[in-house]
């Protein structure tokens, strides 16, 4: 289904719900690494941290 049969509350859920799967699996390893992208300072888990404060943010606006 696309954006326009899920209510807003629906959207904000599924995109905790992906930013925190990004998150799980860009977790740094012991050597402080991201295990997908090797590097020490993942983008990709940067913008899911970001995702996921944006919609804790704006959860209390709706």
């Amino acid at each position: 289904m696309t954006a326009p049969f899920h209510s807003l509350a629906q959207i904000l859920n599924r995109l905790t719900l992906t930013a925190r799967w990004v998150l799980r699996e860009h977790q740094p390893g012991t050597d402080g690494r991201c295990p997908r992208c090797h590097t020490p300072d993942c983008a990709v888990a940067s913008a899911a941290r970001d995702v996921l404060a944006a919609v804790k943010r704006n959860r209390w606006r709706c």
